[in-house]
């Protein structure tokens, strides 16, 4: 690399200037505040692990998203976190062991082999919750309904959130009998909604005509909430973990249009992100113009099977990084003193005083007599003959 290009980051790599950092930490903080106010323990995992626990319940695409790099102490494979939810998963069935539910928050860096979408970020700041211990669908109701007030918190005008339920899906296919490859062929080209291949493939793949018009009316059962009972009048022969999948959905739309009725939920049954690992409800959230989800969530029941205690959970993570070009946060202006250097022997413990109370003060160095315009001060401590004084600064 020449030595002009030294400055270059990787491809969607960025970094932050101080206007941008303090939006997105004025925003981190607010959002975990929130996170707490509603019982929720905050954890800081780690960032490096090893991928035998890092990657245990995830499915392929969580693998391939992680940066995997070889510990010298251990001689074992380490990866960096591409996901904070197996961590937490981690934490709650070995580390710290609670019974009953157990809430828990986290905010930090992710890292991506490479982006999720155009214009993503490889490094993107997510902040989220995780509840254990609870398979009801409360659990399902108070985590979404903390994405939506989190969306609020955030600044978001309005609030789109999209639902889902995989065990629709997954008992049809089930029922229908296919195979592993059968089924992911198929999954394949309900997240395209490849209506005309759906057909051809099943008119090759499942004999059954009813089964056949099952899998080909779930792309068309998306909109508003009065899509579950379209689709509670079409599965009204289908297996019953179909019926229950859907009945569940009305029971947390029901509640969540109650606690929240100026949210936009928007209700898709072909919707199956997270498939291979999520086991019931799943929603994400979105942004007018915006490629890419903002936040993503679902249950994940059993994950901690892998670490000794199986549990059920649900959980969602946001994309604190998207979700601050959104919102066109204003910057944090925290204007502050400028303290020229004195001689006299109160300077220091003057300085200290007003940080004490809470002032931002700047002090000069090598001479300096005024503040440079970056570091926004708008007072000045000066020297009188009865002690300092703090009066507003004279701008030139």
């Amino acid at each position: 690399m020449k030595k002009v290009d030294r400055w270059l980051l990787p491809d969607a790599i960025e970094e932050m200037l101080p206007e941008q950092a303090s939006q997105v930490e004025a925003l981190r903080r607010r959002l975990v505040n929130l996170f707490k106010a509603w019982g929720y323990d905050y954890v800081i995992p780690p960032m490096l692990e090893f991928t035998d626990s890092l990657l245990a319940g995830s499915d392929d695409d969580v693998e391939l998203l992680t940066f995997k790099l070889t510990d010298q102490l251990s001689g074992k494979m380490l990866g960096l976190r591409a996901d904070i939810t197996p961590q937490v998963a981690r934490m709650d069935a070995h580390s710290l062991k609670r019974e009953g539910i157990n809430r828990l928050c986290y905010a930090g860096h992710v890292f991506h082999t490479r982006p999720k979408g155009p214009l993503v970020s490889r490094t993107p700041i997510q902040v989220g919750v995780e509840l254990f211990g609870e398979a009801g669908a409360d659990a399902d109701i108070e985590v979404i309904g903390l994405l939506i007030a989190t969306l609020e918190e955030a600044g978001l005008p309005e609030q789109y959130v999209d639902l889902g339920h995989v065990g629709v899906f997954r008992a049809l296919a089930e029922h229908a009998g296919l195979s592993c490859e059968q089924e992911g062929a198929l999954f394949e080209l309900m997240q395209v909604k490849a209506l005309s291949e759906i057909e051809r493939w099943l008119e090759i793949e499942v004999a059954d005509e009813t089964q056949r018009q099952w899998f080909l009316k779930l792309p068309s059962l998306a909109g508003d909430s009065s899509v579950l009972d379209e689709a509670l009048a079409c599965f009204a022969h289908a297996p019953a973990a179909v019926l229950s999948a859907v009945n569940e959905l009305k029971v947390v739309a029901d509640a969540l249009q109650q606690r929240f009725p100026d949210a936009k939920l928007y209700f898709d049954l072909s919707e199956l992100r997270g498939y291979h690992y999520l086991t019931g409800i799943v929603f994400g959230a979105s942004a007018p113009g915006v490629g890419a989800s903002i936040a993503n969530g679902g249950r994940y029941d059993s994950i901690g099977e892998v670490f000794g205690r199986s549990r059920p959970a649900t959980g969602f993570a946001v994309d604190l990084t998207v979700v601050r070009q959104q919102v066109d946060a204003a910057a944090e202006q925290v204007t502050g003193i400028f303290a020229p250097q004195f001689d006299a022997s109160e300077y220091w413990a003057e300085v200290q005083a007003l940080r004490a109370s809470g002032e931002r003060v700047v002090c000069g160095l090598g001479g300096q007599l005024e503040p440079s315009a970056h570091q926004n001060c708008n007072r000045i401590l000066q020297k009188s003959d009865t002690g300092f004084c703090v009066t507003l600064l004279e701008l030139s």
